[in-house]
């Protein structure tokens, strides 16, 4: 049987070793091989190797020029769909105000609720397929959505319909989740929200797969430990995976809560000390780490390092949104993660491609192999490490989608 493409003069072929989560110094271990080439048939990988070990026959051939190729990358958490700006709280910030302060004051977060509130789901998706459009051009080709930007199930379901529609817009693989982000202003309202969420909003996600993931902003100003418990029991009885946004300014115990839900990622981890460490060593979860926030907001960053020491898996997100990480490349928090989180540059990829795969729950991507989907960048260095280290351009020449070029 021809096969579909053959990509060669590949100068190195680069790609996380194994299968699932790489933990610990296997983070480490990348496959490397030089004058390789890529067999594609039917938008997956046939087969991969030396380019002098090849055989049969293809009926396309791409000339990869001597280029460094690597697996295309994958971003676990963003909020791509928002209305209107921040801009205010950046200044606010540069004025001496903290993040914290800032939604206190009713900015923040809930300035960008009222805004998205206020825009019309044309120009929500609009906007959003456009940042799409330049994370693609950056590498990603698998993009974790979340809602949370609506103060009603209303709001909600409509982002999520937004996400719904921005699947049908893109060649990139779109994963919906639904983000529990700010409980209801007055108290008196909270248990209700709770409970409602609970029994009717969250199993409905099932039914109209409207979400795959349910998620959960823990924090002082948003949902305590025992609301997030709550909501993430509704969404594994509904059969939905989980994860939260845990350890951002405080350790509030939400770590090891999700844990104990099995949940497939923690993110951010800015605040996590030596218990949560050890914790998450000891789990199958993957961490997320969100480079972007610190450098935008000035914050502490996550212990990737500790945490990788300590054997734990750990993946890179973007973190994509108005407030706290206007950041549209994953190439880019791959760089900022060696610079800021302490990763090297062979564990900032494999954080950014089969552990990202892995905080997603998907096993097809983030990985250059027979069987995995034929998502691959071509870069403009013939050494992958180009990818990490360069800074403010473009390292990705080629961006390949199940076989196809995208243009």
């Amino acid at each position: 049987m021809t096969d579909d493409l053959l990509v060669t003069n590949i100068a190195q072929l680069v790609t996380p070793m194994g299968r699932g989560a790489a933990r610990g110094r296997a983070m480490r271990d990348l496959d490397v091989t030089t004058d390789a080439a890529i067999a594609v048939r039917h938008g997956r990988v046939r087969w991969c190797g030396r380019r002098t070990e090849c055989t049969g026959d293809a009926a396309r051939i791409m000339d990869a020029g001597g280029c460094a190729v690597v697996p295309a990358l994958v971003d676990p958490h963003t909020h791509l769909v928002w209305g209107g700006d921040r801009l205010a709280d950046f200044e606010a910030r540069a004025s001496g105000l903290d993040y914290e302060a800032i939604l206190a004051g009713g900015g923040g977060i809930r300035h960008t609720v009222a805004e998205t509130r206020a825009t019309g789901v044309t120009q929500l998706r609009r906007e959003a397929r456009s940042r799409i459009a330049r994370m693609m051009q950056a590498g990603a080709t698998v993009i974790e959505v979340k809602s949370g930007y609506g103060d009603t199930w209303e709001g909600e379901r409509r982002q999520l319909e937004v996400i719904r529609l921005l699947r049908t817009d893109t060649r990139a693989r779109i994963e919906p989740t639904m983000l529990f982000h700010l409980p209801p202003r007055d108290p008196a309202h909270r248990d209700e929200y709770i409970a409602q969420a609970v029994a009717e909003w969250i199993p409905s996600l099932m039914r109209d797969g409207a979400a795959t993931a349910v998620d959960v902003f823990i924090e002082r100003d948003a949902f305590s430990v025992a609301d997030a418990d709550a909501l993430l029991g509704a969404a594994r009885a509904a059969g939905l995976a989980v994860k939260v946004h845990v350890d951002q300014f405080s350790v509030l115990g939400g770590l090891e809560m999700a844990l104990r839900h099995g949940a497939l990622s923690v993110d951010h981890l800015e605040a996590s000390g030596t218990p949560q460490i050890a914790a998450l060593a000891m789990s199958t979860t993957v961490g997320v780490i969100l480079p972007g926030v610190t450098l935008h907001l000035g914050i502490a960053s996550a212990p990737a390092r500790a945490f990788i020491d300590a054997g734990s898996a750990i993946a890179i997100g973007t973190d994509c949104n108005p407030g706290s990480s206007p950041l549209a490349s994953m190439a880019l928090a791959m760089a900022l993660a060696v610079r800021l989180n302490g990763l090297t540059p062979a564990e900032a990829l494999t954080a950014s491609t089969a552990n990202a795969a892995a905080a997603l729950g998907i096993t097809d991507v983030g990985r250059i192999a027979p069987g995995m989907a034929a998502d691959f960048l071509l870069l403009r260095s013939d050494d992958w490490r180009d990818l990490p280290y360069t800074l403010g351009e473009d390292a990705v020449e080629r961006v390949i989608i199940a076989g196809t070029e995208m243009h």
